[in-house]
């Protein structure tokens, strides 16, 4: 019997990191504090280098990325310093009626391989 499929988050925040980034580390605990001030979003620390077959054909250059999904939609993708309040801001208009524009086709079919990677994981 297969288990029912899990409805996809609504907003899906994925940071595209490297173990070696030293902003990437100083920024992790502030992307965790997030996760509890939005707990209807679903957040994902993707390490760019042992996760590289789901991030792959996409060529992440900057640390961190960030990739806000919305209703299945890649919304926003782009380098963020650990500045949390700008991440915030992205957040909070995301979840708002006034949503920004689609971003280009790769960061469009990075955001589904995270999708199903993260609905796999979880069942």
């Amino acid at each position: 019997m297969t288990s029912p499929a899990l409805p996809t988050p609504t907003l899906l925040v994925a940071c595209l990191c490297a173990q070696w980034c030293g902003t990437c580390r100083d920024y992790q605990p502030l992307f965790d504090q997030l996760q509890t001030e939005f707990p209807q979003a679903q957040f994902a620390w993707v390490d760019i280098e042992d996760q590289a077959d789901l991030v792959d054909p996409v060529e992440v250059e900057n640390f961190p990325t960030l990739l806000v999904v919305a209703d299945g939609q890649a919304r926003f993708f782009g380098t963020l310093l650990p500045h949390i309040d700008t991440l915030r801001r992205i957040l909070q208009t995301q979840l708002s009626a006034e949503r920004a524009a689609t971003v280009d086709d790769a960061a469009q079919a990075l955001a589904q391989r995270l999708l199903a990677h993260l609905t796999t994981k979880a069942q």
